[in-house]
C-alpha cells in the first residue's frame, strides 16, 4: 500500500519559480540594510568630491570584500576617475544688449550660468545665435548649423529633437528622444563647433523636467573633463528668453517653428552678452568601486557580464535646500540600485556562472557619468569580451509587479533574452513606450552602449510613464507613491522610509541577476539590432 502525500500548491509554485530562476536567490534583508545606510544622513547625499562620497566608497569597497568578490588586477576594489569641480562664486552674471535695450536677468530664476573651461575668472562678450535644436545627424540628413561660422558665438538651442510630422512619423525615434536632444551632447557639440558657450532654452515638456533640475545642479559643484569645455554654459527660462528674444525683433515661437524644418539655418540675434563668471576650480578624484565574480567555465571566464549602478548623488548642499535640510539623501535615486548591487553580489557568489559577473558601482553619474566613462576606457575586462551592462538606476519601492521594465532592451537581442527570463518569473514586459525624456541617454549604461556594449537600465520606476508598473496588490497607492516620487526627485525629500515595501526591488534586482546568468551562461554574446545606430559602433 502506498501513502499519497499532498504537496501544498504554494510549495509546488515557489519549487517552479526556484527552478526557473538560473542565479541564486536575492535577500531583502541585506538589501535593506545596505539602502538604509547610503540613504542615512551620516552619509551626506553621497555628493561628488564631498566626506559622504568617501564614505560611500569606503562602505562599499569593504562590503565588496566581505561578500567575497573579487578585486582589479591591482589588488583593490577602487578604480580612479579624474576630472574638475567648479563652483559658481557670487559677483558672477551675464547681462545682454538687444538695440537700445539691456537686459539683467536674475541668476537662478530666468538664466542659470556656469563654465566648462576649467578657468577660475572668464569674462567676455559674444554674440548670440539660434541654431535651433543644435544637431548635427548625419543618419537623418540634419544639419542646424548648415555652413554658418559659429566660433566664439554663444549658442541658443532648444531642448529635445526634432519633431515627427505627417510625413515623417518616425524621424528622431518619433515621439521618443534621442541623444541628440540631450543637454550633455548640445554642449558636447558646441565644443567641437568652436563656439564660445551654449545656452539652452527650458521647457517642462522638452526637458522632461522642471526647472528645479537644472537649477540644483547649477547651484551646486558642477563637474567637467579637464579643461576644454565650453566658456559659459547653461540654461534660459523660456518666458525670459521670449522677453529676450522679442527685445532684439524676434518671435520666439516663430524661430521654434523654422527650426523644425531641414532647410533651417543660424539666426544671428542682434543680441551680445556679457559674460562675467567666477568660479572656485578644484582637481577631483573620486572611484569606481569594482568587484568581479570569477567565472566557472575556464574556457569563457575571460568574458564578462557587467551590473552597474551608481554610488552618487547630489550631496550636501552649502545652506538650507528645504527649510533646514541640507542633504540630497538619494534614497531610491540611486542608494535603491547600489544596494540591491551588493545584494545580487552576495547571491551570485554563492553559485557562479560560467562567465565572469562584474559588479560595478560608477562614480560622478549625477554629474555627468564621469565614473562610467572612466570604466569604459579602462574596463575590467576587454570591452570586445564584455557581453552587456545591465544597469539598476531608481528602483522599485512600491512593491511587486506582475511586469518589469526593459525599455531599451529592444535595441539588441537582450531584449529575448529579458522574455524568457521574465516567462521563467511569471512576469510579462512592461508595453514598450515612447522615450519621452531621453531615459535611455541619462543613466551610466549609456556609455557602455556608446562604446558598441549593449546595455539597458532594468525597470526604472523614476523615467517611466504613470502606472507603467502592473501592481500586484494596492495598485493605486502604489502608482500614487511613484508619481509622488517623481515631484520629490533631485531634491531633499528623496530620504529613505522604513515602511517602505521592497518585495518590488527584490523581485527587479532578481530579475536583473536572473536576466545576467542567462546571458552569462548562453551560448553566443548578445548582438545589437541590424540597423540600430550603435550597431555601427566598433569596439
Amino acid at each position: 500500500m502506498h501513502t499519497k502525500y499532498l504537496i501544498p500548491a504554494s510549495l509546488l509554485l515557489a519549487a517552479a519559480s526556484a527552478a526557473a530562476q538560473q542565479a541564486p536567490t536575492v535577500k531583502e534583508a541585506p538589501l535593506r540594510a545596505h539602502l538604509s545606510f547610503l540613504a542615512d544622513d551620516l552619509l551626506e547625499g553621497r555628493g561628488t568630491g564631498q566626506r559622504g562620497g568617501d564614505l560611500a566608497v569606503r562602505y562599499l569597497e569593504t562590503q565588496a570584500a566581505a561578500i567575497g568578490l573579487q578585486p582589479l588586477a591591482d589588488g583593490s576594489y577602487r578604480q580612479p576617475v579624474r576630472f574638475q569641480g567648479t563652483r559658481l562664486q557670487p559677483g558672477s552674471s551675464i547681462t545682454f544688449s538687444a538695440g537700445a535695450s539691456t537686459l539683467k536677468p536674475r541668476l537662478g530664476e530666468d538664466v542659470l550660468i556656469g563654465t566648462g573651461s576649467g578657468r577660475a575668472e572668464v569674462i567676455f562678450d559674444a554674440p548670440l545665435v539660434f541654431v535651433g535644436y543644435g544637431a548635427i545627424a548625419p543618419e537623418e540628413n540634419w544639419n542646424d548649423y548648415k555652413d554658418a561660422d559659429v566660433k566664439g558665438k554663444i549658442l541658443v538651442m532648444m531642448v529635445n529633437d526634432p519633431q515627427p510630422t505627417a510625413e515623417e512619423p518616425n524621424r528622431f525615434a518619433g515621439k521618443g528622444y534621442t541623444y541628440y536632444g540631450r543637454w550633455m551632447y548640445k554642449y558636447e557639440e558646441a565644443v567641437r563647433r568652436g563656439a564660445a558657450g551654449a545656452l539652452l532654452i527650458h521647457t517642462t515638456p522638452s526637458a522632461a523636467y522642471g526647472w528645479n533640475v537644472p537649477s540644483t545642479s547649477f547651484s551646486l559643484e558642477r563637474f567637467h573633463a579637464p579643461g576644454g569645455g565650453n566658456l559659459v554654459e547653461g540654461w534660459l527660462s523660456e518666458d525670459y528668453t521670449r522677453t529676450l528674444f522679442r527685445a532684439a525683433g524676434f518671435e520666439l515661437d516663430a524661430l521654434r517653428a523654422a527650426a523644425e524644418r531641414r532647410d533651417f539655418r543660424p539666426v544671428v540675434l542682434n543680441i551680445s552678452a556679457h559674460s562675467e563668471i567666477r568660479s572656485s576650480v578644484r582637481q577631483v578624484e573620486q572611484f569606481n568601486v569594482v568587484g568581479i565574480v570569477p567565472g566557472s567555465d575556464p574556457t569563457l571566464r575571460d568574458q564578462a557580464v557587467v551590473y552597474s549602478a551608481h554610488w552618487d548623488h547630489l550631496g550636501k548642499a552649502d545652506g538650507p535646500a528645504d527649510g533646514t535640510d541640507r542633504i540630497y539623501n538619494g534614497a531610491i535615486d540611486n542608494g535603491s540600485g547600489a544596494a540591491a548591487l551588493l545584494a545580487m553580489a552576495a547571491a551570485a557568489v554563492q553559485k557562479p556562472a560560467k562567465r565572469s559577473q562584474v559588479f560595478l558601482w560608477p562614480a560622478a553619474e549625477e554629474v555627468g557619468m564621469h565614473g562610467a566613462q572612466a570604466y569604459v576606457a579602462n574596463p575590467a575586462f576587454p570591452l570586445k569580451r564584455t557581453l552587456a551592462d545591465l544597469n539598476l538606476d531608481s528602483m522599485n519601492f512600491a512593491g511587486r509587479t506582475r511586469d518589469i521594465g526593459v525599455a531599451g532592451a529592444e535595441r539588441s537581442s537582450l531584449h529575448d533574452s529579458a522574455a524568457k527570463v521574465a516567462r521563467q518569473m511569471g512576469l510579462k514586459l512592461a508595453p514598450p513606450i515612447p522615450d519621452l525624456s531621453g531615459a535611455y541617454f541619462r543613466a551610466d549604461h549609456f556609455q557602455f552602449a556608446k562604446a558598441g556594449v549593449p546595455a539597458f537600465n532594468v525597470g526604472s520606476a523614476v523615467f517611466s510613464g504613470d502606472g507603467h508598473f502592473e501592481f500586484e496588490h494596492a495598485h493605486d497607492a502604489s502608482a500614487a507613491s511613484i508619481v509622488a516620487f517623481k515631484r520629490d526627485y533631485h531634491s531633499v525629500k528623496d530620504e529613505y522610509h522604513a515602511s517602505w515595501d521592497l518585495s518590488g526591488m527584490v523581485q527587479q534586482a532578481q530579475f536583473t541577476l536572473n536576466l545576467g546568468y542567462e546571458v552569462a551562461n548562453g551560448k553566443a554574446m548578445p548582438a545589437w539590432k541590424k540597423g540600430d545606430p550603435f550597431s555601427f559602433v566598433k569596439r
